[in-house]
């Protein structure tokens, strides 16, 4: 029975070594990190590394539930695959959620729902802040990196679709949407 790590924090600015630290306090002997955001499983190849690395009977640790996942959705389906597999779960920071009792189990969708919430809310709270912006006109949304008359005159002058693309360093999708704007 192998203790297996996984840590992940959102952004390349934060570090993983807290995270780590306490992963080999706990006796992990293999740690999987990755700084991806947790708000989806979508990339996060070190959480498919360690999935696929898991085996009966081996435990996966985190040092708290939403380093795992932030959606019920996405917690569910990693929980499903780890039992699938016959794989314990535990999370060091809410030490009652043990997948192999009852309770445990309970715990976990109370956590997980506890971290879909908390998302939602930021998210929220983002886009209150964000209108707040625009209605002060501090606020100007991304700025633009496609000039339309630009592709429009490149093409005009016989440039074709995938050279303006590749000249101006955008697909070659943006090319077509940009001209039949």
């Amino acid at each position: 029975m192998a203790r297996i790590g996984y840590c992940r924090v959102s952004s390349v600015g934060q570090s993983l070594e807290i995270q780590e630290q306490q992963l080999r306090d706990a006796g992990c002997e293999e740690i999987f990190a990755e700084k991806r955001s947790g708000t989806s499983t979508v990339g996060r190849d070190a959480l498919e590394e360690a999935l696929r690395y898991a085996r009966k009977g081996d435990v996966l640790v985190v040092t708290r539930l939403d380093r795992l996942a932030r959606s019920m959705s996405d917690l569910s389906a990693i929980i499903d695959k780890l039992t699938k597999k016959q794989v314990g779960f535990q999370c060091l920071q809410q030490g009652a959620v043990d997948t192999t009792k009852p309770e445990g189990r309970l715990m976990l969708q109370l956590l997980g729902s506890f971290a879909e919430f908390e998302t939602a809310i930021r998210k929220e709270r983002q886009m209150e802040g964000i209108e707040k912006a625009k209605a002060e006109g501090r606020y100007k949304g991304r700025p633009r990196t496609i000039d339309p008359d630009e592709i429009k005159r490149l093409v005009s002058s016989g440039v074709g679709a995938t050279a303006v693309a590749k000249q101006l360093g955008i697909g070659r999708a943006s090319v077509y949407r940009a001209l039949a704007a």
